[in-house]
């Protein structure tokens, strides 16, 4: 199969992450992937340092009609037999840019939980413009099917990860982890919570702030890491400073890869207010981390409450703190929850699982076409 993949960001983060999770798989299987990518984004780099053939264009915006143009006529000269589109302004844009190309199957992952308008316009963009819609948890799917599009045309395929890259830190001992911390210039010893997210108030990273001054009022002892850059970043070390907490909470930026994170840390916080999955949480698991998360979006699915770790209500700092302050003060706790999150991991959420997923569904549909069917 030839399948163009389309990518309309500039930035690098965790969509990013499963596209190319994705066109290494489809390469194992003898798939051509060709990477269709934004004008200076991210993404076409890293393409092409994989040794995937890449094109730019400018995509402006949702609305680039210079864009769409250019697009069917690249898409016309690629002759694609599959077309995946994997983020909105690529959904939008390559969606128009695609409408009536013959032979040519139409797919879109959707990975946010955000409600999505109940208008023609989206009705038709997620209908009628695509042969189907692949969502990423049961909560994505659940709100597509929303607008009224076909079960059968939205499919279920959980992002992954690659288990096997996190398995060393399962068998991480004392001195390894000190190792890390000293890595980042980190206190070695005591209790470390933290997370690895974009600094964006989706995150919940200031309730986590709120959390931790809540702790500190009751005594508990720990440190706080909040890994990654983002529009809320300055405001986060604001709040941290006002709360009292400066010298308990480091911001290291950007730290790749994101073992090195996870080596560091006792309990992975993820308090998001939305949250299609949470593909850090899964990471985090997989290094066998017990996970302190929302009860929002897929977290809800991923995370099991009480066995892989720990759900609360989104936007309450109150029990977000009860929970944290539960799995610091319980080693075998942490230990037990850590050892079944991997384990669910290796089971329901691998890189490889995701790959077997989305190429099943470009077949079928493929299929459905030559059989002259509507997919």
């Amino acid at each position: 199969m030839r399948i163009v993949h389309v990518n309309g960001e500039k930035g690098f983060s965790g969509g990013e992450v499963q596209m190319f999770h994705l066109m290494e798989y489809l390469r194992e299987q003898g798939d051509e992937c060709l990477l269709v990518g934004r004008e200076g984004g991210a993404a076409l780099e890293e393409a092409r340092s994989r040794g995937f053939a890449a094109h730019a264009l400018p995509m402006r915006s949702s609305l680039d009609l210079a864009a769409i143009f250019s697009l069917r006529r690249l898409f016309r000269t690629l002759a694609p037999q599959v077309l995946h589109f994997h983020t909105s302004r690529a959904h939008v844009l390559g969606a128009w840019a695609a409408l009536g190309l013959p032979g040519t199957v139409r797919v879109a992952t959707r990975r946010m939980d955000y409600p999505l308008r109940r208008d023609p316009v989206t009705r038709f963009l997620y209908g009628g413009a695509l042969d189907g819609v692949v969502a990423i948890s049961q909560a994505v799917r659940a709100e597509v099917l929303r607008l009224g599009i076909p079960q059968e045309k939205v499919f279920l395929v959980p992002s992954g990860v690659e288990a096997e890259r996190f398995r060393p830190l399962l068998e991480a001992g004392p001195e390894e982890k000190r190792a890390a911390r000293s890595a980042l210039g980190l206190p070695e010893e005591g209790l470390f919570a933290g997370t690895a997210a974009t600094h964006h108030p989706r995150k919940g990273l200031d309730v986590l702030i709120q959390a931790a001054a809540l702790l500190k009022e009751k005594g508990r002892e720990f440190f706080l890491l909040l890994a990654g850059t983002g529009p809320a970043g300055e405001e986060l070390k604001k709040q941290a400073r006002e709360a009292g907490l400066g010298e308990r909470v480091f911001f290291p930026g950007r730290v790749a890869p994101s073992e090195r994170i996870y080596a560091v840390l006792d309990v992975f916080c993820l308090p998001s207010r939305k949250e299609g999955l949470g593909v850090a949480a899964l990471e985090a698991m997989a290094s066998g981390l017990p996970v302190l998360a929302s009860r929002v979006g897929g977290l809800a699915e991923s995370v099991l409450d009480g066995e892989t770790g720990i759900l609360v209500p989104p936007g309450d700092p109150a029990a977000l703190a009860e929970g944290l302050d539960r799995l610091l003060a319980d080693g075998e706790l942490r230990r037990r929850m850590g050892r079944a999150g991997a384990a669910r991991v290796a089971e329901s959420y691998t890189a490889r699982a995701m790959g077997e997923g989305n190429r099943r569904i470009y077949l079928d549909l493929l299929e459905g076409r030559k059989q002259g069917g509507t997919p």
